[in-house]
């Protein structure tokens, strides 16, 4: 499991360095048109994405400061988006065994395939998302409704924005601004490592040779171009995160030998509980605790009372419909 989480961390890095998140950035910024409720949105999607295919790690410490950028771009009050980064990394990593160590642990004890995995917590997965945002638009009302500020230009409302990105993009000689074109190798590459987990599943094979493989992918890609180093790449391994995340897992080392003889759908609901309960604190999970240093590095600090009281208005709510979710979907496939 170890071997499998330590492979995704060197994709997730590399994918980085081929501009990967830069590219997801921009588009992030596109889809948003100025505007901080579509921009929330595009980020809620994204980092849902990032989460379930490229872990959760992904997108604590190589999106949240791409969201920061991109924020601080647009004019844009940063709060709600990199709140959604955090939350996300732990809501949304239901979805597949790869999305978190926690879900290695269960699918390992559940005795389910990859697939069959996927579909009994695609419901859940999609509730406790759906939860998240609704709870996130209102909470976040005021930053999310105020006046976009504009660097270089002073203070604009959003609909004026949007029309100066509409009028910049038709004047014949407004400057273009650069964005990061999309890298398509690396894209394709986590396309196929996505599609190697679902072959492996099926005949048997330990999935983890399938993220050995894109990672191996495109490490070499990288050497050959001089990109990376191989102590670069052991530095992505992150040694360290893999031993510290070990010991962070109490609750689902615990709870597993005792649900698993009962079968795959309480392994699952405990699942949902280690992964989702861990936006009511800091130190839930480490996850949590590497979002609020990356904030602090960035010079964004985060207030332990919002923090509570944004936990307390999601996670019951979420953990309620991801259950009955799950339990809605079990009989589906039974």
């Amino acid at each position: 499991m170890i071997w499998f989480l330590a492979a995704v961390l060197v994709l997730a890095r590399l994918c980085d360095d081929e501009g990967l998140f830069r590219a997801c950035g921009a588009w992030t910024a596109r889809a948003a048109a100025g505007r901080p409720r579509r921009l929330l949105a595009a980020v809620f999607g994204l980092a849902s994405a990032i989460t379930a295919v490229l872990s959760l790690d992904a997108t604590i410490v190589l999106l949240t400061p791409v969201v920061l950028a991109t924020a601080a771009r647009m004019g844009a009050r940063a709060k709600p988006h990199v709140y959604a980064c955090t939350h996300l990394s732990n809501t949304a990593s239901l979805l597949l065994p790869v999305s978190n160590l926690t879900n290695l642990l269960a699918f390992a004890a559940s005795g389910l395939s990859f697939t069959r995995f996927a579909a009994l917590m695609a419901l859940p997965w999609l509730a406790a998302i759906a939860v998240e945002y609704a709870v996130f638009r209102r909470f976040f009302a005021t930053d999310l409704d105020a006046r976009v500020t504009d660097p270089d230009a002073g203070v604009t409302d959003p609909d004026a924005a949007a029309v100066d990105l509409d009028a910049a993009a038709t004047a014949p000689d407004a400057p273009t601004a650069v964005e990061p074109p999309l890298p398509l190798f690396p894209l394709l590459t986590v396309a196929g490592t996505l599609a190697g987990f679902l072959l492996a599943s099926a005949v048997g094979v330990d999935p983890a040779w399938a993220a050995t493989a894109g990672a191996l992918l495109l490490a070499v890609r990288a050497l050959i171009r001089r990109r990376t180093t191989a102590l670069g790449l052991l530095r992505a391994a992150s040694l360290p995160f893999l031993a510290n995340v070990i010991n962070n897992l109490p609750a689902v080392l615990v709870l597993l030998p005792l649900t698993a003889p009962t079968g795959p759908g309480a392994v699952l609901a405990v699942l949902i509980g280690v992964n989702i309960g861990p936006n009511l604190t800091y130190a839930g999970s480490l996850a949590t605790l590497l979002w609020r240093r990356i904030l602090h590095q960035h010079e964004h600090e985060v207030d332990l009372g919002e923090f509570t009281r944004l936990g307390l208005l999601t996670v019951p709510a979420a953990l309620t419909l991801a259950v009955v979710a799950l339990w809605g979907g079990a009989l589906h496939f039974s």
